[in-house]
């Protein structure tokens, strides 16, 4: 069935437009007209394409692509929908009126296209993963066979709060200091390349011995303002040559690796990831997903190889017949508190709940951390732009000192 897109007048008077599934355009006018829209204009999937190019947009660059919290919207809406009783399909259709971004009420309408001709919820999201990932249309699919939908949208829609919630929190905690060193080094470049050089030539006529440090500042200043393009294709090529060895697989690892020794920021990722993990696989296991499968899933959301081939050692071992606790103790990566929780969920059968009282343990722990480091990096940057400005002070000031003893002597 077509998918058309149109303008049109509602009975109220006011200009409307939106997505609506049709066979032909009479059926589209009349099936519009019965929820009271009078059609002005319609185009149909590929003319749509076409009638774009010609326009002209004013979007900013990203503002159309799907977030976390574009999905985790829409989940709870259709969990909502779907408790009250609504047929899957109507469930859909209404979603498509209340999403606002234009290329998600696109995937939505596609998505309920093919429900309405019969296929599986979870089969019709696998088509888009831009916004719907393997975690999702798995949860789908379990909830889907075991006839919990309703429940497991619920899940979903807390996971992805959860997620959403922790990646504006370490959004935030960045936000600040990120601000302050970029601040800091365009001010000391500034001096650097327009007013240390000028402040400093009055020395160098004095044809006198200079301190050290005013001597370090004169060097560095010729070279801020003589070179700098060179530093910056220097910072340009070691950067990409950084990027271009973390894509290798030997590289990822060894990275990983490094993170994850790192005295602050080291412990901070493995919470983060170990606190996923636990969450994610409870959610999964929860939703009637196979502990095979949900590990599987669960490994490709950590984002650091190490604990990732960590996990997937366990899944091949748990094939084997051996326990989820046991591999990853072993593997001396997952805090021993979390597999000796793991290991008490898997003896009493209480798995599931031991994944999340450890997910809510280490959410605590991160956010304290966060709160701590934040707090922590705040001082740190001030004193940082604070160095950087005395030092050029003092580096300007100790000749005139030193002159002023001379004429006093």
């Amino acid at each position: 069935m077509p998918v058309y897109e149109y303008t049109g007048i509602t009975t109220a008077g006011k200009q409307t437009k939106g997505v609506f599934d049709a066979d032909n355009p009479r059926a589209l006018r009349d099936g519009l007209k019965a929820k009271g829209v009078f059609i002005t204009e319609f185009w149909e999937g590929k003319d749509a394409a076409e009638r774009k190019k010609g326009e002209v947009s004013f979007k900013l660059p990203g503002a159309d692509r799907i977030s976390l919290t574009d999905v985790s919207i829409l989940t709870r809406q259709l969990a909502t929908l779907q408790r009250a009783g609504i047929p899957l399909v109507e469930s859909l259709n209404a979603l498509i009126e209340q999403t606002e971004k234009e290329s998600l009420k696109k995937i939505v309408a596609d998505v309920r296209q093919k429900v309405n001709e019969g296929s599986a919820l979870a089969v019709a999201m696998k088509d888009h993963p831009e916004a719907f990932g393997d975690l999702y249309v798995n949860m789908i699919r379990a909830g889907e066979s075991s006839g919990n939908l309703d429940v497991v949208l619920e899940r979903l829609t807390e996971f992805l709060d959860d997620q959403v919630s922790l990646r504006q929190k370490l959004t935030g905690a960045m936000v600040y200091p990120l601000l302050m060193l970029t601040l800091g080094f365009f001010i000391v470049a500034y001096l650097m390349a327009s007013v240390v050089p000028k402040v400093t030539q009055i020395f160098e006529d004095q044809d006198e011995a200079l301190p050290f440090v005013t001597n370090l500042l004169i060097w560095m200043s010729d070279v801020i303002s003589g070179y700098w393009w060179l530093l910056m294709a220097l910072a340009g090529g070691a950067f990409y040559v950084f990027r271009r060895w973390k894509s290798t697989e030997d590289g990822a690892e060894k990275w990983d690796r490094f993170v994850l020794q790192l005295p602050i920021f080291g412990g901070l990722t493995r919470m983060i990831a170990v606190g996923r993990f636990s969450k994610t696989l409870s959610t999964l296991l929860g939703s009637g997903v196979p502990l095979l499968g949900a590990m599987d899933i669960v490994k490709n959301i950590l984002g650091n190889r190490v604990l990732i081939e960590v996990v997937e050692q366990a899944r091949l071992n748990i094939r084997e017949g051996e326990s989820i606790a046991g591999p990853l103790k072993r593997s001396g990566e997952f805090p021993p508190m979390v597999t000796h929780m793991i290991a008490v969920g898997e003896r009493t059968g209480a798995l599931e709940n031991m994944l999340e009282n450890v997910a809510e343990a280490y959410d605590r722990q991160v956010d304290m951390r966060v709160t701590a480091l934040t707090n922590l990096l705040e001082p740190l940057m001030i004193i940082l732009m604070g160095g950087g400005v005395g030092f050029i002070v003092f580096a300007i000031l100790l000749p005139i000192l030193r002159m002023n003893e001379a004429f006093a002597g």
